[in-house]
C-alpha cells in the first residue's frame, strides 16, 4: 500500500505559558492529531479561531517542531532544514500565509522575493532564475515588469499572488494554505481561489487548505477535517460532512452559515459562547461544555476518533444516535 504524501502521527504542540512567579502551564494548541494527506487531494482544515489550525499548518511544513508525535513526508520523517534531506523536503513543502502584507519583505523587490526561493535551493543560474520568475508572475496573473516593484506598490490581492508565486517557484508537491483569502475582499477572494484551482490542475499540486470560512472549504476541499480545541472531531469527504454531519460541532458550524436564499429564515445557532481555554481544556469530551446533547459520559470520558459509516471518522460517543435522529 502506498504511503500518504504527508502524514502526522499523534502530533502535538504545547507552548509553555507563565503562571505566577515561577510556574508555567502548557497551552495545548495541538493535542494529539492524526492526519494523512493523499497525492493531488485538497484537505480542508476548518474550525473556530484559536482551535489550533494555524499551529497544525506550521507543524505540517516543519516551521515549528512538535512537542510529541511526528510528521512524515513521502514516508520519511520530516527533519530539520539544516540537513541535506531536510532541504530537499522543504523544496517540496511550501506554505502561503494569511497576511499578504506581513509575509513579504518590504525591502525586497517582488521578483527578488520570488527568486529567493530558487536561489536558496540552487535552482538554475541567475539568468534562468530571472526567466523563471517572469514566467511565474505570468502564471499567477501579474505582468512580468511588476518584478521590479516593491510590496507596498501592490494591492492585497496582488501581494497574495506574489506569495503564491513564491510558494510554487520550486515546483513543490504540497502547499499548505493558511487562511490565504481571509484578508482579501470577496471579489478578490474568488479570483485567488480560481487561481489556486487552476494551478492545482496544471501542476498536480496537493493542498492543505486552512480556513474558518465554510463556503471556501466547500468550494476547495475534497475532504474536510473539523478541529476543536486542538483535536479533530470529524474527518469526512466534503460532500458527506456538509450534507450529513456526524459531530454536534460540525452541525453547529453549518448552522451558523447565513443563507442568501430569498425568504430564508436565519437558523438559531446550535451552540453559544466561546470555547474553553487551551490552557485548561475540560475533562472528557472537550466540546461537552457547549454541546446541547452532552450526557454524563461526555463529561468524564474523552471520545476517540473512530470510523462511522463508509468513509467518515467522528469523535462523539453518541454519533449514531444523532445521525439516526
Amino acid at each position: 500500500m502506498t504511503a500518504p504524501l504527508l502524514e502526522a502521527r499523534a502530533v502535538a504542540k504545547h507552548f509553555p505559558v507563565r503562571e505566577g512567579l515561577f510556574g508555567t502551564v502548557p497551552l495545548r494548541a495541538v493535542d494529539g492529531v492524526d492526519v494523512a494527506v493523499e497525492e493531488a487531494e485538497t484537505l480542508g482544515l476548518v474550525g473556530e479561531s484559536g482551535c489550533g489550525k494555524s499551529t497544525l499548518a506550521r507543524l505540517l511544513v516543519g516551521l515549528v517542531a512538535p512537542t510529541a508525535g511526528e510528521v512524515r513526508f513521502r514516508g520519511e520523517p520530516l527533519v530539520a532544514p539544516t540537513t541535506a534531506r531536510g532541504r530537499r523536503q522543504r523544496r517540496d513543502l511550501q506554505i502561503v500565509f494569511q497576511d499578504p502584507y506581513g509575509s513579504l519583505n518590504p525591502r525586497m523587490a517582488a521578483g527578488e522575493i520570488v527568486g529567493r526561493a530558487l536561489a536558496v535551493h540552487r535552482i538554475g543560474s541567475a539568468a534562468d532564475r530571472r526567466r523563471r520568475v517572469a514566467a511565474l508572475f505570468e502564471d499567477v496573473g501579474l505582468r512580468p515588469e511588476y518584478t521590479r516593484r516593491y510590496p507596498h506598490e501592490f494591492s492585497g490581492g496582488q501581494r497574495q499572488r506574489i506569495a503564491i508565486a513564491r510558494a510554487i517557484a520550486t515546483s513543490p508537491r504540497l502547499v499548505v494554505l493558511d487562511e490565504p483569502t481571509s484578508a482579501l475582499d470577496v471579489s478578490v477572494q474568488a479570483r485567488i481561489l480560481t487561481l489556486l484551482k487552476d494551478l492545482q490542475a496544471e501542476m498536480g499540486l496537493t493542498y492543505v487548505f486552512v480556513s474558518h470560512n465554510i463556503g471556501v472549504i466547500r468550494e476547495m476541499a475534497n475532504r474536510v477535517a473539523v478541529m476543536y480545541l486542538g483535536k479533530f472531531v470529524e474527518v469526512a469527504p466534503t460532500r458527506t460532512a456538509f450534507s450529513a454531519p456526524l459531530h454536534p460541532y460540525t452541525r453547529a458550524l453549518l448552522s451558523a452559515v447565513p443563507s442568501l436564499a430569498v425568504g430564508a429564515v436565519p437558523s438559531r445557532p446550535l451552540i453559544e459562547g466561546d470555547p474553553p481555554s487551551a490552557l485548561r481544556p475540560p475533562a472528557g469530551c472537550r466540546f461537552h461544555t457547549r454541546c446541547p446533547w452532552a450526557q454524563d459520559r461526555c463529561r468524564v470520558e474523552a471520545p476517540a476518533l473512530r470510523p462511522l459509516g463508509s468513509d467518515g471518522l467522528v469523535a462523539c460517543h453518541f454519533a449514531e444516535t444523532l445521525a439516526a435522529g
